[in-house]
């Protein structure tokens, strides 16, 4: 793909800076003490202490130029035309429909007909749709697994699908990111149970390898759940995910996915059999107590399919965008801690350190999305830069200078991301991840 130049500004560009110093000293006279004590604690070592009276999630405001690298709507259909009318159109008929929680839902009904076309979609005998990625994760958890089930998640797996483990009151084990080799371990020691993985890790962008999890899940008589909903959208045949697109469909038990991201909408999904399907309906708790989705919002997530099966080049420019930064960061020396997606992770480490950079790039017109605790692990906060298909050669030339032009300014080589990479550089290398992912 050919690539615009573009210089990158001498001077900082200047955003209008809002004063959000927080008065954490001000009691809340009205609470008891023990709920007074955990507050004011987050406000005394957070607030003040880690974010010196500021807060790591609220920097500059955005100018008209700035580049908005923290949404989730990668093939940038958001404001897609087809999927506005379709919206529209179902508002002015429907309204808000009938409220009512999904198990009253039964025979011709457009939610049970987007059910069936998620399926076909996904090459699944079925899915269920629910209100939100989290609820489909917990929910689904929640009705698998039971105390007695060790259910094995990936360290770095979302946390909907621990919240889902301590719903069921399941055993959890954790195993070392990507490290099929620590899960077969596990499983050898604890015995058959549940396999909790992301396709691709949202905190780095990584990809899971899936069909060697699959293979010891297999062989270990294991239950499989993959969550996809990062990668449902933006990979595999039609967008159809990396599951179908590695033809593991028969193999995984379960795929899972927030429809707010490719999808731009709000709902989340589960892929699973027709008999599985009734069961989840009546024995998930998020299906039983929350209400069904809205008459506009099934109307637009079903033009949103048909708009993503047949607007392939989202796809592939999104995945081009992504795959030529990648390759320009790793060569600026950061550590992409294996990234081969469209999510891009640049870990700064402690808190501060990453209000640092967040300043950085925000100085540039570059704004990204921060992660830190409970997010990320302790000292491992970061960056994360969410690449989408509407970016021209231009603006990804000029999110590599930026990145290039702060490096010094960020202290880059005294990172630990940069450390780690440095002594283990087979390690932390994502080249080769970048390579497969093309």
């Amino acid at each position: 793909m050919l690539r615009g130049v573009a210089a990158i500004h001498k001077e900082p560009i200047m955003y209008e800076t809002i004063d959000r110093k927080t008065d954490w000293k001000m009691p809340d006279a009205h609470l008891p003490d023990f709920l007074a004590a955990r507050v004011d604690r987050y406000y005394r070592e957070r607030v003040q202490e880690t974010w010196n009276g500021g807060h790591i999630m609220k920097g500059r405001s955005p100018g008209p130029d700035a580049l908005h690298l923290s949404s989730n709507d990668y093939l940038s259909i958001a404001r897609h035309p087809e999927i506005l009318e379709a919206m529209g159109t179902s508002i002015r008929s429907e309204g808000n429909g009938m409220l009512m929680s999904g198990i009253f839902l039964h025979g011709e009904c457009p939610q049970l007909e987007l059910e069936e076309r998620f399926a076909r979609f996904m090459h699944s005998e079925a899915s269920v749709l629910c209100q939100s990625g989290y609820a489909a994760n917990t929910g689904l958890i929640q009705s698998i697994a039971s105390p007695e089930t060790p259910v094995y998640a990936d360290m770095m797996a979302h946390m909907s699908l621990w919240e889902g483990i301590r719903s069921a009151g399941a055993k959890a084990i954790a195993f070392s990111h990507n490290d099929v080799d620590h899960l077969e371990r596990q499983i050898r020691r604890h015995g058959p149970g549940v396999i909790v993985v992301d396709s691709i890790y949202s905190t780095n962008g990584s990809l899971c390898p899936l069909t060697e999890v699959v293979d010891i899940g297999t062989a270990t008589g294991c239950v499989l759940v993959v969550d996809e909903s990062h990668s449902l959208g933006t990979h595999g045949p039609g967008g159809a995910g990396l599951v179908v697109e590695l033809g593991l469909t028969d193999r995984v038990h379960f795929r899972t996915a927030s429809l707010a991201k490719a999808f731009a909408g709000r709902a989340g999904l589960i892929s699973c059999s027709r008999r599985f399907q009734e069961y989840f309906k009546f024995e998930s708790l998020p299906a039983i107590f929350s209400s069904t989705l809205l008459p506009y919002e099934v109307a637009a997530l079903d033009t949103t399919v048909r708009v993503i099966e047949k607007e392939g080049w989202r796809r592939t420019r999104v995945a081009a965008n992504a795959q030529f930064l990648r390759t320009r960061l790793s060569s600026l020396g950061y550590n992409l801690n294996g990234s081969g997606s469209q999510i891009i992770a640049l870990e700064s480490g402690t808190e501060q350190r990453t209000i640092e950079l967040r300043d950085a790039l925000e100085s540039h017109g570059i704004f990204g999305s921060v992660f830190c605790a409970p997010a990320t692990a302790k000292n491992r906060a970061l960056i994360r830069l969410s690449i989408n298909a509407s970016l021209t050669d231009i603006q990804i030339e000029r999110i590599a200078d930026v990145c290039g032009a702060i490096r010094e300014r960020v202290d880059l080589g005294n990172w630990p991301s940069t450390r780690r990479m440095q002594r283990d550089p087979q390690a932390a290398d994502d080249l080769s991840v970048v390579k497969r992912a093309a």
